[in-house]
């Protein structure tokens, strides 16, 4: 069995057993719980093909949103281990949360993340009466327990020692010290508390943050990003992975169609994870958790919504309720999405990867690099820069719009970085994996449109790309893209080209100092980008 639930815990699990806490397994109770819960709209738009989800058949999507906050915040995250974090002082705000929680009813349920039997592991979630939503967007977008998979549960590969997750929420609860909201984690054992916390994406991530930590211990390099299979009329099949944040495109590009171009097999467009043994991947969630703005009311893929968080509704020209899908009432409308959204879809794929991509928002680099060197490769996925979005709740003066570097495009790590940065060095170096950095953003003020990059994306899969040196740089290749040509000739760009290097060098050198130095890198990564600022001039 994957992960072992009889393990010594403290504060966070002993919650889970008080007499005021009702278990929750069955997903059809949970949607009719959802339904009855007050402040839900229950739409007129019906759930497609809700018996293959485990759904009531006659399932409505059903809207539901929350206050002010609307997306992830950053700053309500606490890691134990992480320098600066009192374990005692923590423990006192985790024994009073959990004391409040005798005054109201609990729902305890349970999933599985990990969607085959190399990796799964047991989760459990406990959260307050009124948050029936959550407890029902938890179940679907991740795998909720059936006779199937508690069967695979019971044959798949037992992961070390490690024990189940366990995450407590109590939304309403704020304590004075963490008057913004506390999202704490104690990696070591598996368990996290959310407080203050309504946004559902905090559930989504907080789960998977412990996920991922559970697997970069065990032989996986854990992904925040899609991975895809094309393949060709030959026969021969091409796995891609693209790693970005919310906005970045990941989700765009791991679903496109390519019209017809090739046979594509979705793994997932958010969360797996890549075996360091042998180049295989595995889905983490069965479902997706896209942005409405994306998709107009009446695109065909809104058909497979199955709960919506955080939009407007109306009535339409036919007397029905439907969702407002634009962003009016708020940024960040989201939705739930079936499994049945990709026709193709696999929870593993035993082909090893053969591409990986860092989608970026840097305004120096063209719509696409090739690296062609492992450690700087590794430490530009380690640098990768893209700019805030909509998904986030950002604290007061913090510019959205300003350049960030984000490690791998995975703000949820809990471990040191380095450890991501050697995953993905032996994923290049010793497994031959091509690598490049895809521009989704503006090439200096130029918008990149998305038909660029998805026809990058297919001269990579067909092979015919034609790549040449970067300006003098030849460990770094780029393709000529009419109107996007890097004119090295121009001062004012070699000095932003070197400028944006140069963020990185010091970005790097922050890391000695921050979290205690926990996520400083080997000297050869800052050597890698500092040999590339000396040859721009």
């Amino acid at each position: 069995m994957a992960t072992k639930a009889n393990f010594k815990r403290t504060t966070i699990e002993t919650a889970f057993y008080g007499n005021n806490v009702e278990k929750i397994i069955d997903l059809k109770k949970a949607y009719e719980m959802a339904r009855n819960s007050t402040g839900t709209m229950e739409t007129d738009m019906p759930v497609y093909e809700p018996e293959k989800i485990g759904l009531p058949e006659n399932a409505k999507i059903l809207l539901f949103n929350d206050g002010e906050t609307v997306g992830r915040f950053a700053g309500a995250r606490v890691i134990l281990g992480e320098a600066g974090v009192e374990e005692a002082e923590i423990a006192k705000v985790l024994r009073e949360a959990v004391y409040n929680t005798r005054y109201k009813k609990m729902y305890h349920s349970e999933a599985y993340i990990g969607l085959d039997k190399d990796f799964m592991v047991k989760a459990h979630l406990l959260i307050p009466e009124t948050y029936e939503n959550t407890l029902l967007n938890w179940l679907l977008n991740f795998q909720y327990k059936t006779a199937e998979y508690n069967e695979m549960y019971k044959d798949s590969a037992e992961i070390a020692d490690e024990p189940d997750i366990f995450i407590m929420s109590d939304p309403d609860y704020r304590h004075p010290k963490f008057p913004n909201g506390l999202a704490y984690f104690d990696p070591e054992h598996n368990c996290a508390c959310l407080l203050g916390m309504r946004y559902f994406g905090e559930h989504k991530k907080g789960t998977l943050t412990l996920a991922w930590g559970i697997a970069n211990r065990n032989g996986y390099a854990s992904c925040h990003g899609g991975l895809k299979r094309c393949i060709k009329k030959n026969g021969e099949a091409h796995v891609l992975g693209v790693f970005g944040l919310s906005g970045s495109g990941k989700s765009t590009l791991t679903h496109a169609k390519h019209d017809g171009k090739y046979d594509v097999t979705v793994l997932h467009d958010d969360a797996y994870i890549i075996s360091s043994e042998n180049g295989s991947t595995v889905a983490l969630e069965p479902s997706y958790f896209d942005k409405t703005q994306d998709y107009p009311l009446t695109s065909k893929d809104n058909k497979y919504l199955l709960t919506v968080q955080n939009c407007g509704a109306t009535i339409d020209e036919d007397g029905k309720l439907v969702i407002v899908t634009e962003d009016i009432r708020n940024g960040n409308g989201r939705a739930i999405k079936s499994k049945l959204w990709a026709a193709n879809r696999v929870d593993k794929m035993d082909e090893p990867i053969n591409t990986i991509v860092w989608l970026m928002k840097d305004h120096t680099l063209p719509p696409i690099v090739k690296i062609e060197n492992s450690v700087l490769a590794s430490v530009m996925g380690a640098c990768l820069a893209t700019k805030r979005s909509t998904a986030e709740k950002l604290a007061d003066g913090v510019d959205i719009n300003a350049l960030v570097f984000e490690p791998y495009a995975n703000p949820f790590r809990t471990y040191p970085l380095e450890q991501d940065y050697k995953k993905f060095k032996a994923l290049f170096e010793e497994r031959g994996v091509s690598n490049y950095i895809i521009n989704t953003g503006h090439f200096m003020e130029k918008k990149i449109p998305k038909e660029v990059t998805i026809g990058i994306i297919e001269q990579i899969v067909d092979g015919t790309a034609k790549f040449k040196d970067f300006g003098v740089l030849s460990e770094i290749k780029t393709m000529d893209i009419e109107g996007f040509i890097p004119d090295f000739s121009d001062q004012k760009y070699v000095d932003a080209l070197r400028g944006g290097m140069m963020g990185r060098v010091n970005y790097l050198n922050s890391l000695k100092e921050f979290k205690g130095g926990r996520d400083n890198l080997p000297e050869e990564a800052r050597g890698a980008i500092e040999a590339i600022i000396a040859k721009i001039r």
